[in-house]
């Protein structure tokens, strides 16, 4: 049986800043795929969570298993607004209801660690944007490299690189860390890691909830979009 591979040494990040920076163009700071890589955020926000103990996933409900705090301001939100719930809500909705702060804090996140710079311009000369370009590419470098390994070269993941490969499949980010791959390849590859046998049965039932659920939103606003615009 191989041996997972060990990550390089780089600075941390959460999946949702690793998503982030793989988005995020290094020179213009514009992000691609932003509609879907929000949603992808949110979910990592959730499988974050499960990788550290603190949720599972049971009938599609979220559950508190540990309402410690992580020490990962990011990540802490989402747990606080998870423990605070009367109710257990759905995976689909969490994801939902995260979506806005899990990319505002990701921003944060690798602003804080000296990632990314935030610009800020107008465009026409009256309306205000912000876009991110890059100030360290290590993180990402890593990150890609990581993502090389075990996608194309067929090293076996860790269970964070795996959780980010399911997150990148259920969210259809494969062109996001893989523009020069073949499609398909690229693609079936990610299924089988997706599914694969790399972690707890508790952490991998809050990572397929995450990548089902990811998978029928986008689903959902593609046709709703194909259909505004018949």
């Amino acid at each position: 049986m191989d041996t997972p591979m060990k990550p390089p040494t780089e600075t941390p990040t959460t999946l949702g800043e690793q998503l982030l920076l793989l988005s995020l163009d290094d020179e213009s700071g514009t992000a691609k795929e932003s509609a879907k890589v929000a949603l992808a955020i949110s979910a990592a926000s959730l499988v974050e969570c499960a990788l550290a103990g603190r949720i599972d996933v049971t009938d599609d409900k979220v559950t508190v298993v540990d309402a410690t705090p992580l020490g990962e301001p990011a990540l802490d939100t989402a747990l606080a607004a998870i423990v605070g719930k009367d109710q257990p809500g759905r995976t689909k909705d969490w994801i939902n209801q995260l979506k806005t702060d899990a990319v505002a804090r990701a921003n944060t996140g690798l602003i804080e660690k000296g990632l990314v710079r935030e610009e800020k311009k107008k465009v026409l000369g009256l309306f205000p944007v912000r876009r991110y370009p890059e100030a360290d590419g290590s993180v990402e470098t890593a990150v890609r490299q990581r993502l090389d390994a075990v996608v194309l070269r067929g090293a076996t993941p860790d269970e964070r690189t795996a959780s980010l490969v399911a997150l990148l499949h259920g969210a259809k980010l494969h062109r996001l860390a893989f523009p020069d791959a073949d499609a398909r390849r690229v693609e079936a590859a990610m299924e089988s890691i997706s599914h694969g046998q790399w972690s707890a049965t508790a952490v991998r039932h809050v990572v397929k909830a995450a990548e089902d659920a990811l998978t029928a939103i986008i689903a959902v606003t593609v046709t709703t979009t194909v259909i505004a615009g018949s």
